[in-house]
């Protein structure tokens, strides 16, 4: 029992369950990919037990092996040569989640070859109505997703797709940092001392400093080293000040409820409020982890957190750039302030140098410029990651006149250092950045990428650039990141433009703005792109009004509705996201030759709506999406987009037919239908689909025949 303990001791972070059960036999998975894959799982925040069958002593272990089988979320089994050998691992494949076939093939593991079926045969003397239940277990294992690898090939791709399947399944708040974290060590330990998570008292720790300083990245280790203890009751809402200002803090309430609920289903919050209340209400039930990200005023502490009665054990890390937002009246609970500081010199120097030569040693010419570029920089990690990535590879004049550009600057004048990087942009780039800054952060890239490519942006290259000058990055889950003081950069950028009138800028997104320009009768032909939420009540636009906006390629609606004749209105759109319209509609000529991405979502719009005449011209058609659209039965008629490459059908829960035109999409390569719960059946044209790389097909419960795919 000692050797048991030790082993589990040894596993994960202390408290809580299993999240997984990772399942293995032989040295041949124990000293390579296991220990890759368990490591990798255990550095996302995942809590693993480690079941090695050669540490096992002793058959009364069983129990304590099944009951960790059993308080585990997920089990993996890596099935490998010598797997069936071990009877513990055969009792153990009745609860299969994610199988890896290692150097196996599927049939050896059904039973198909004699490599399993040989071991099961010697099992089955002694233990035969065990061995019964586990041969079924083993011939369904193909109707379970898994993965192949063999021996000798990579294995670093197949264990990112299995965190990244695990943490899925887990919905784990998990947070991406920088893999060149430097002099945060420290700080960590500071702040765990801070938070003192075996106390059973309620604290809240403020981590103050200049935006750029690393607050929200200390935040994000934290948060990621403490989300096993607190399990599904965490939440980390990021970029509060400017959220607040796009949505107020409804919508920041309701993705706190969903995570601490742990529902699918985001309870509808009406007004902040009622918010408050249902917050109190939770929160004073359950031992939290929760992380107020970028708070500007101490009135969103105090509505998020509701009337603060909460849980013993709870903890609240809140990240602000002003120290006087706490303490705050009413709150009640111990308050311990972190001031953040400059990085000093020669971790600054790490940190810049790590960016600008890429791990290879510097030349002493080169090292006496990093040190002088360093010393202007304030010790702010995100200028020296911009700034030494801007220098990666570039000759030495331009490292000299990037240091007499940084001199004449004041040392906190941050974003006229970063504005040294935007201007190495060329004019394509600088959209692209543009775009993210004001549209597509936290968004995924791939419509974006379309829209680029159809303005000839030329965006693969361009957010080649953009990357490794590090304006952006591109998250595990395919979305734009990009940190605030860059968005700031931008969106000041743009409202340089025009200081006055917010028509004579190329971008909108602030609501109040859009509506005065839209009462206006003036031409507004620089405006490109913008985005309107009625959230407080619904707008309506007229075909006069659109017609003013002559270059408009990007258009994203909420709450809003149409009316008139807009035959001339939508020529030159290329992207149009419609949500939640109105039912009301009173356009007619609703179509654009050139639309490239259509996204329509949570209407109740019929089958013969004026609506899809947006299809009737769509022959540029690359991306469609049509997500709640609850009044449809039958899909539209594609033969008018037969370039469409990407087609989505989400909780269209009246949906009953797919329309046979599908078939004629020669260039679809990602099919997802999602959560249709009347769709009965599939066409048959879906089998036509010879370029189709993805299809994905979920929780259609109705779903009887895919004709598609018989015989």
């Amino acid at each position: 029992m000692a050797n048991l303990e030790a082993r589990t001791s040894s596993v994960g972070a202390p408290g809580g369950e299993y999240q997984v059960f990772l399942s293995f036999r032989g040295a041949d998975t124990r000293y390579g990919f296991t220990d890759c894959l368990y490591h990798a799982l255990v550095g996302a925040g995942i809590r693993v037990f480690r079941d090695e069958d050669e540490l096992r002593v002793g058959e009364v272990i069983g129990g304590e092996l099944l009951r960790a089988i059993d308080d585990s979320i997920l089990y993996i089994p890596v099935f490998s040569q010598n797997y069936a050998t071990s009877k513990w691992c055969l009792r153990e494949i009745a609860r299969i989640i994610l199988p890896i076939f290692f150097d196996v093939e599927p049939d050896d593991v059904k039973l198909k070859t004699s490599l399993y079926k040989d071991s099961l045969l010697e099992h089955e003397k002694r233990f035969p109505e065990e061995v019964k239940a586990r041969r079924k277990a083993l011939v369904k294992v193909d109707e379970i997703k898994g993965w192949n690898l063999k021996k000798d090939e990579g294995q670093g791709q197949l264990i990112k797709w299995v965190v990244e399947e695990v943490l899925d399944k887990l919905k784990i708040k998990h947070k991406p940092v920088t893999e060149r974290l430097v002099g945060l060590t420290g700080l960590v330990e500071d702040v765990m001392k801070l938070l003192d998570i075996d106390s059973g008292d309620v604290r809240l720790i403020k981590i103050h400093g200049m935006g750029g300083i690393g607050k929200t990245t200390l935040a994000k280790v934290i948060f990621n080293q403490l989300t096993p203890q607190f399990g599904k009751r965490c939440s980390f809402l990021e970029d509060i000040r400017e959220e607040s200002k796009k949505d107020g803090l409804v919508k920041l309430q309701e993705k706190l409820l969903s995570d601490i609920v742990h529902s699918r289903a985001i309870e509808k919050i009406p007004d902040t409020d009622y918010g408050m209340r249902r917050t109190g209400e939770i929160l004073c039930n359950k031992r939290v982890l929760i992380v107020l990200d970028d708070i500007d005023r101490g009135e969103q502490i105090e509505k998020l957190l509701g009337k603060y009665s909460l849980h013993p054990g709870t903890r609240i890390i809140v990240t602000t750039r002003d120290r006087s937002v706490l303490p705050i009246k009413g709150f009640k609970y111990t308050v311990l302030p972190y001031p953040m500081e400059e990085l000093n010199f020669n971790h600054a120097l790490q940190l810049f140098e790590r960016h600008a030569f890429g791990g290879l040693s510097p030349s002493d010419d080169q090292h006496v410029l990093a040190r002088a570029i360093v010393s202007t920089t304030g010790g702010l990690p995100l200028a020296l990651e911009v700034i030494g990535s801007l220098l990666y590879q570039k000759p030495k004049a331009i490292w000299s006149e990037t240091l007499d550009k940084l001199r004449e600057m004041p040392e906190k004048e941050v974003q006229r250092k970063l504005k040294i990087s935007y201007d190495m942009l060329d004019d394509y780039q600088q959209q692209i950045f543009l775009d993210i800054a004001c549209f597509f952060i936290n968004e995924d890239k791939t419509n974006a990428i379309y829209m680029w490519t159809d303005c000839r942006f030329f965006p693969e290259g361009g957010i080649d650039v953009l990357i490794s000058l590090s304006p952006i990055k591109i998250l595990d889950n395919n979305k734009f990141w990009m940190h605030d003081q860059l968005r700031d950069l931008g969106r000041e950028m743009v409202h340089k433009e025009s200081l006055t009138d917010p028509g004579e800028r190329s971008r909108l997104w602030i609501s109040k703005d859009i509506l005065e320009i839209l009462r206006t009768k003036e031409s507004k032909k620089k405006v490109q792109a913008f985005d309107l939420d009625g959230k407080a009540s619904p707008n309506l636009i007229t075909n006069e009004q659109l017609e003013r906006f002559g270059s408009l390629r990007f258009l994203k609606l909420c709450n809003t509705t149409f009316v008139g004749d807009f035959s001339e209105c939508l020529s030159k759109i290329v992207w149009f996201s419609w949500h939640s319209p109105p039912q009301s509609f009173w356009a007619v000529n609703m179509h654009s030759r050139n639309i490239v991405v259509l996204e329509l979502s949570d209407n109740h719009f019929t089958d013969d709506s004026e609506v899809w005449s947006f299809f009737k011209m769509a022959t540029k058609l690359k991306v469609l999406a049509l997500k709640w659209c609850f009044g449809i039965t039958r899909t539209p008629d594609f033969s008018k987009c037969l370039m469409l490459e990407r087609l989505t059908l989400e909780r269209c829960d009246n949906l009953t037919e797919i329309d046979c035109s599908i078939g004629r999409l020669k260039y679809l390569i990602d099919l997802n239908i999602n959560g249709c719960l009347r769709l009965e059946e599939l066409p048959k044209e879906i089998g036509g689909l010879e370029k189709l790389k993805r299809f994905s097909l979920t929780d259609c419960y109705r779903l009887k025949t895919a004709k598609a795919f018989e015989g």
